[in-house]
Formats: structure tokens, sequence, C-alpha cells
């Protein structure tokens, strides 16, 4: 009977050890565009980020992945310009430890992903601690939704010159300029970001069939690209949304038509419009490339028949092409902080938020 006993308690102590939790759990936080359904989460676009709270020394995540991924890590902190930790999933890793080996008590902790979804796609399956999990705690009350190419995703920003070629585990979108704007205003971001893409022509003619005027619509950047993204679903309306395109359009000497240009900003405006309505402002930045572009995006914004658009420009000599350049004439940490400079003031004057005395970083 004491056998019997014992047995049972060794049973109870093993089953009772930590707890796992669904992806789809309440207690889980979700910021960016993801497909909830049988228990798993699914995302792929730039700057996605899941938060987990929890009651332990440690947090295992167990995932599928399509492709390969990087991930930032924060543990007991918000997102800030350099990350605790970071980690590479490929398919074939069923389970990834997240942090292990922490004090005992409470813990946030915050996975980003920070690879474009050409990279890959995750479907998170659960999430298992060494204690119990707890309701995380409500993101920023601040929210801002960049639309963009390469240098929102981060392409080539811990590249050490703009000689190197590009590398994945080089590529973090939390060194680009729209999440040091959105730590700058303590707002949380989501990214519709995709590498060589444009309004209405993609780099060097490239991949014609998608542009972001298309992939905008869509709730996977690069996977199961007929799923349409309901914005009225989702929990979260954007206080601005910041449009930065256009490099594309004009690469390698050539451009659109004006008139093809105007069409087609136009019809990503609307889009705009059509998931936030017209309280939300919209700011349409061209980029520091070809002065011909600042034109065209003002004339798009112009004539687009929408109020509450604005545009700026961000100037050719804002950043050097040397020590502010990452992978393949990509900006780096340094030149995106000095991007993110620019648009901040258009960015507090369209939404009225304050501009507070700070690092930008």
């Amino acid at each position: 009977m004491k056998r019997l006993l014992t047995l049972a308690l060794i049973l109870i102590t093993c089953c009772s050890y930590g707890a796992v939790i669904p992806a789809t759990d309440s207690k889980i936080t979700y910021i960016g565009r993801t497909l909830a359904g049988d228990g798993t989460v699914s995302y792929d676009w730039s700057g996605t980020e899941v938060i987990v709270k929890f009651k332990g020394t440690s947090l295992k995540m167990s995932c599928t992945q399509e492709g390969a991924d990087w991930f930032n890590v924060w543990i007991d902190k918000a997102p800030v310009a350099r990350e605790d930790s970071k980690f590479k999933n490929e398919e074939g890793n069923r389970e990834v430890t997240v942090c292990s080996g922490l004090r005992k008590g409470v813990h946030q902790v915050v996975i980003q992903k920070r690879t474009e979804g050409g990279q890959g796609c995750i479907n998170v399956e659960s999430f298992e601690c060494d204690g119990e999990f707890l309701q995380t705690e409500k993101p920023h009350s601040r929210h801002i939704e960049f639309i963009g190419d390469s240098y929102t995703c981060g392409f080539g920003t811990e590249a050490a010159s703009t000689k190197e070629p590009f590398r994945p585990e080089e590529e973090n979108c939390n060194l680009t300029y729209a999440a040091i704007a959105g730590r700058y205003f303590d707002a949380d971001i989501n990214l519709v970001s995709h590498s060589g893409l444009g309004v209405v022509r993609n780099y060097n003619d490239g991949s014609p069939e998608s542009t972001m005027l298309d992939k905008y619509s869509q709730t996977f950047d690069n996977h199961r690209k007929e799923l349409v993204w309901d914005a009225a679903a989702s929990a979260v309306r954007p206080d601005v949304v910041v449009i930065y395109l256009g490099t594309n359009d004009f690469s390698r000497g050539k451009q659109p038509t004006i008139e093809k240009w105007t069409a087609g900003y136009g019809k990503l405006i609307a889009k705009v419009r059509a998931n936030y309505g017209d309280e939300v402002p919209v700011l349409c930045v061209s980029s520091r490339l070809n002065p011909l572009m600042h034109y065209y995006v003002e004339t798009a914004v112009k004539s687009c028949g929408f109020a509450n658009v604005h545009w700026t420009s961000i100037q050719e000599d804002v950043h050097n092409v040397t020590s502010d350049m990452g992978a393949s004439g990509h900006p780096n940490y340094s030149g995106h902080r000095k991007v993110a400079s620019c648009m901040i003031p258009y960015i507090s004057t369209v939404t009225g938020w304050e501009m507070p005395f700070k690092t930008v970083e």
C-alpha cells in the first residue's frame, strides 16, 4: 500500500510539473497580422511579436516552421534597440527553448520575428513553462502601422558594410526607422513590408504579379496568399499609418508614368481607408534615392481624394553612404536612426502626440 501511495505521489508530481497552454490561449498577446485556428497561431510578417507572461524559470515553444526565421527575445522589458538574445528556427525544429535559468518569479517575454516572410513562416502550437502562465500586460495604448519595402524589413541592418551581401541572420527589423519611431513614441508597431516591392513596379521589374498594392490585402506576406486580411476582425486599430514606398518603383534608372503611379498609390491609400476609416491619419513618405519621387508622392497625395493624408520626403543627404550603410546599399542602424529622426516630427504633428526630450534609439 505504501509503495502504491509513493508511486501515485510521483505520478502527481510529474503531471503537475509546469504548465502547457495552446498558442491561442487568451493569456498570450500577439502584435501583428496572424491567423489563429485549431489551437495554433501562424504568421510570417516581419516584426510580428508574441508576448508571454509566466511564473517560473524557463519557457519553451512548440511549433512547426516553413523555411527558416530568426527571432529576437526580450525578458522583463519592452523591446529596446538590442535584444537580450536571438535564435534561429528552421524546418524540423519542433521545440524551442526561448529562455531558461531565470530567477524564480514572474517574467514577461517578448518574441519578435526579425526576418521577413520571404525567409519563412512559423506555426506556433503551444508554450510550456515550469510554473504557471499568467495574463500578459496590456500592449501600449498607441499603435503605428508601417507599409514598406526592404528598408522597413531591416534588410542588411547588421551587416559590416555596404559591400556585404544579404544574409538572413543580419536582417533585423528591430533596428529600422519603423521600430525606432515606435520606441520613441512608446507605441506598438506592425509591419506590412517585403523586400523588392513597390507600389506599381517592383525592383528591376521583378515579380510583376505581386506589388505591395496586392500584398497589403493579405493575411500573410509570402504564404497562403489567398487569405485576405480582415482588419475589422482585428483587435488593433492603428493611430497612424506610415507608407514608405517608391525606391523599387524608381529602381535601375526607371520609373512608372505619373499616371500609373498616382492611380496605384491612390488605390493603396483607399485600402488603408477601407481598413481604418477617415479618422486615422496617413503619412506618405518618399525616399532619398530620387528627387523626382518627391513630386510623385506629393502628386499622389494631393490627387487621392481623401482627407487627413499627408506627405513628406527624406532628402538625399539624410545619412552618408559609408558608415551609415549595411548590406547591398541599405541603411544600418545608424542610418535608420537618422531616417527616423526625420519622420518623428511629422508623426507627432499628424497624430497630435507630443515630442518628448529623449534619445532616438
